[in-house]
């Protein structure tokens, strides 16, 4: 078996209508395009959307709400997972490559530690941003925070 002699799967294709190839072909004529009017000529483009001066979809539909363009969006990563975490696989440092390997994070993602839960042990916790219960848990341990 080669390049040359490679088909399709038998019913997968079929053969497309061709227009303006004569008026025994049934679409030869105005070839599909109807009569007179921009549609009918050649180069005609309408734009992106139009619906034929019906309002089109973009339009009719409510608009709703507002995102800031400086928006900082943060993952976010409660307490009990990072104590779950430390008991688990033993660490005594948290920081963004342990959370991305165990899939809390994505490599571009932003951090934030929010304040669920308990820490039971001493922890480092390096992360983007901590809520304020959330630090205050770390430190009442014993533990420290670093901010990235």
């Amino acid at each position: 078996m080669n390049l040359s002699n490679l088909k399709p799967a038998k019913g997968s294709t079929k053969n497309v209508k061709r227009i303006g190839r004569g008026t025994g072909s049934g679409r030869g004529g105005t070839s599909t395009r109807g009569h007179k009017g921009a549609g009918s000529r050649s180069g005609h483009k309408t734009k992106i959307g139009f619906e034929g001066g019906q309002m089109p979809l973009q339009r009719r539909v409510p608009k709703v709400g507002f995102k800031p363009i400086n928006r900082v969006e943060y993952v976010s990563v409660n307490l009990d997972v990072i104590q779950a975490l430390a008991e688990k696989f033993n660490y005594t440092t948290v920081d963004f490559a342990t959370l991305q390997n165990h899939g809390l994070a994505h490599k571009n993602d932003l951090v934030k530690v929010l304040g669920r839960g308990e820490v039971k042990s001493k922890l480092e916790v390096k992360a983007h941003a901590f809520s304020a219960t959330a630090q205050q848990a770390i430190e009442a341990v014993g533990g420290s925070i670093e901010k990235l």
